[in-house]
């Protein structure tokens, strides 16, 4: 059964819950857990981070004894660039506003004082429904407001409102937990379901509306990446219609909470293809700030509920919520996310996309499909240079480029090196258990990693950066196999910091000849 440690709780209701924190926190310095009475009256009034900085005692080394016991961290997240705890729920969304101010933009990105949200009178209006919703009045009521006040509202104006709210500091977490209200709020609003009430009027929409045509072109071509999450989004709603009766007469059951969980797939391509490139690309955060952290949740919660040993009342309404939450989540990424991707992404980026899709597999039924445009231009690509003089001269002798690329290839690990820029420069190829898209290359790391990990990765690299490190290792169960991560600070020959490589091997093999000699 999965171990998850809530850092927002005291350090006595976690000894309770989990009495080997005891020794864990011993040998990381906290000898006190060990008095009783200490435990029992201090402990109930202090966290682990917070006795981390009275101690000085550092998260990184905190986080990675809990993570080689076993453990899953959540709740308070740590600041670890400063040992110090900070509260998602509290803290001002810094790196969202940060995103939005500064954006850092392409060279084929063009931003001007118009696309800014301040700007447009009818994202202030939007915001103001929001801004409604967050203080708690009916959803009815304020509808009812909008629908006299707007005929149709477009997916970037949603977007922008979002991140207006948070640069004004609304925290991420209350943006989230709106998500899904905003969702009902516009549902039946945006140009695309307007479209299909009003078949009369679509041409006119469509000229209008360059985007929509756009977004319809794209998920109607075969192969195409918008086409097959599209699929994978039909099959999806179908198969959560199917359980909703089962759910209803409480005859559904684990095998049905695994059957949607394939889920988790679709939203690694989001996570790994789709957000980061809209956040670092073209400057658009607000789908990864927000969307991602939703497809986070409702994952970790078919999980929970796959293992869940709950009353039957509360698991029966918990399987029908996050259905509920799964078919909000396939509006929001037809709707919103999909339009916005096909108004701002090159067919370059497409074609890219197309490639990296064939890293996952198959879900609900849906297979992937040849793109024959994208095959064609991707084979037409020259990525590596030929003939004889493609030599590389090194203090261990002489590699070809061939040789050297092929040697790495044929680590039976995965390689991942971030340069001292903390940009992803290279990952060797294969089949990856961590999935790897080749659009991730030249891409700063952080935009690789969902929001509530990111500040795990900054305090790592950061403590390579300054030498307080040079390496951190981390053993983990994916899949029902062992695995070995070790990131490593990689310095030149005058110990001047030059990167960061990340080195992730299965273990199974080292598990079952251990488990054989025993």
């Amino acid at each position: 059964m999965e171990k998850k440690l809530d850092l927002s709780k005291s350090v006595y209701d976690l000894v309770k819950e989990y009495p080997e924190v005891i020794d864990i926190m011993k040998g990381l310095g906290f000898s006190e857990i060990t008095n009783k009475v200490m435990l029992n009256s201090v402990g109930k009034i202090m966290t682990i981070p917070k006795g981390a900085k009275m101690k000085g005692v550092s998260m990184i080394d905190i986080v990675s004894a809990f993570m080689n016991a076993g453990f899953t961290l959540e709740g308070e997240m740590p600041n670890l660039h400063g040992d110090e705890a900070a509260s998602a729920k509290d803290a001002p969304v810094e790196t969202a506003a940060t995103q939005v101010e500064k954006p850092k933009v392409s060279q084929n990105t063009k931003t001007n004082e118009e696309d800014t949200v301040t700007d447009s009178e009818r994202v202030e209006q939007l915001k103001g429904f929001l801004k409604r919703l967050g203080t708690g009045e009916e959803l009815g009521a304020v509808r009812e407001d909008f629908a006299s006040q707007f005929k149709h509202v477009e997916a970037s104006e949603i977007m922008k409102a979002e991140q207006g709210l948070m640069r004004e500091g609304t925290p991420l977490e209350e943006v989230q937990q709106l998500c899904d209200l905003h969702s009902a709020l516009f549902h039946g609003s945006t140009i695309h379901e307007q479209m299909d009430a009003e078949h009369a009027k679509v041409e006119a929409v469509l000229e209008a509306q360059e985007k929509s045509k756009s977004v319809v072109a794209l998920v109607e071509t075969v192969g195409h990446p918008l086409n097959q999450l599209t699929e994978e989004n039909k099959a999806l709603n179908d198969l959560i219609e199917e359980l909703r009766p089962k759910v209803a007469d409480k005859t559904a059951t684990i095998d049905d909470v695994n059957r949607v969980r394939q889920l988790s797939v679709h939203y690694a391509k989001k996570g790994d293809l789709l957000y980061p490139k809209l956040k670092v690309d073209y400057a658009i955060g607000g789908p990864s700030m927000v969307m991602w952290t939703v497809d986070g949740d409702i994952r970790d919660q078919l999980g929970d509920l796959a293992k869940s040993s709950q009353s039957v009342d509360d698991w029966y309404r918990r399987f029908d919520e996050l259905l509920t939450r799964a078919q909000e989540m396939i509006y929001k990424e037809q709707n919103i996310l999909f339009p916005i991707c096909a108004e701002n992404f090159s067919k370059e980026d497409w074609y890219q996309i197309y490639k990296d899709t064939a890293q996952y597999e198959d879900i609900f039924g849906v297979t992937r499909i040849a793109w024959p445009e994208a095959d064609t231009a991707l084979a037409a690509q020259t990525t590596k240079p030929s003939g004889d003089n493609n030599a590389i001269g090194l203090i261990g002798g002489t590699l070809t480029v061939d040789q050297l690329d092929a040697m790495l290839n044929t680590m039976p690990m995965e390689v991942t090196f971030v340069d001292h820029e903390d940009i992803n420069r290279y990952f060797n190829d294969g089949e990856k258990v961590f999935k790897r898209p080749t659009t991730a290359i030249g891409r700063d790391v952080y935009s690789c990693h969902p929001p509530k990990v990111e500040p795990i990765v900054r305090g790592i690299i950061d403590s390579f950066r300054k030498g307080d490190r040079d390496n951190v290792a981390v053993w983990l169960e994916k899949q029902g196999r062992p695995f070995y991560v070790n990131y490593m600070a990689v310095r030149d020959q005058h110990n001047n910091y030059i990167g960061t490589l990340e080195l992730v091997q299965d273990m199974q093999f080292a598990k079952e000849h251990f488990g054989r000699s025993k």
